[in-house]
């Protein structure tokens, strides 16, 4: 592969698409991409604070582990009736947090720039979650190792969201499966599959489904129901994106669309 689009590198000042990209570019860009880089110290400087205030290896790892089993609940309520709701592009205040949070990934899903959560929103909703949780248990050492966990799973979260992405097969048959889903997610029907790493919660609360012929395809599956029609009424995110949504990514492969057909 060649071109500046497709050579992960910080001085280009251009957006990465991973329908584009390889396994190798995606881990130069991925280990380079200052976001990551942010998670990382962060995740660090937890590690010391927690160090700091240690409360013990029964506590630090019981906060740990609540994190562990929350955190993909607390991802599927945020992602299924926040960012997939029709709230906030109807208020003006929000409209382009909904548009840089969500609706430009699914407008464009092989985006890289648009696939990392903005850390102004996503380290806040960690630390929401996850401080009350460690520091009930064990005070401000178990506070520091929730917090820590939750940005460390957000960089795993992220990491796979790419490979969903990405053009490259993975090897491993677990992962090609968790891909498959959210490919569905992103081309067939955005109402279901919400999980990123696991589906155990879409199966729980009955949102997860295996092809394309188990329900018909959305006619949003890629403007969240904002369509000419909302936009007309709600202008807010149009105004921002400077035209009106369209119903496929520019990126959509002939590939990707036969996977969700």
């Amino acid at each position: 592969m060649s071109g500046t689009l497709n050579n992960p590198s910080l001085k280009t000042g251009r957006s990465f698409d991973l329908g584009k990209m390889d396994l190798r570019q995606l881990w130069i860009a991925y280990l380079t991409y200052p976001t990551i880089l942010l998670y990382f110290a962060l995740v660090l400087a937890s590690c010391f604070a927690s160090a700091h205030f240690f409360a013990g290896w029964s506590k630090t790892l019981c906060a740990m582990v609540a994190v562990v089993l929350v955190y993909p609940v607390v991802w599927y309520l945020l992602h299924r009736y926040v960012l997939h709701g029709r709230l906030l592009y109807k208020i003006k205040w929000t409209a382009a947090l909904w548009k840089r949070i969500h609706f430009d990934h699914h407008q464009d899903p092989h985006l890289l720039d648009v696939l990392f959560g903005a850390p102004v929103t996503t380290l806040p909703t960690i630390a929401v979650i996850t401080l009350p949780i460690g520091y009930l248990i064990g005070g401000l050492g178990t506070a520091a190792a929730a917090f820590g966990t939750g940005v460390a799973i957000t960089c795993i979260y992220e990491f796979f969201h790419c490979i969903q992405h990405l053009n490259y097969k993975p090897r491993s048959a677990w992962i090609q499966r968790m891909k498959a889903r959210h490919v569905l997610h992103h081309f067939h029907d955005e109402d279901g599959n919400f999980g990123i790493t696991s589906f155990v919660v879409d199966r729980v609360l009955g949102s997860y489904y295996v092809d394309a012929k188990a329900r018909p395809r959305s006619p949003t599956v890629f403007n969240l129901g904002y369509d000419v029609a909302e936009a007309a009424r709600y202008p807010w995110v149009m105004d921002l994106t400077g035209a009106p949504p369209r119903d496929r990514p520019d990126g959509a492969r002939p590939e990707q669309k036969r996977a969700a057909a």
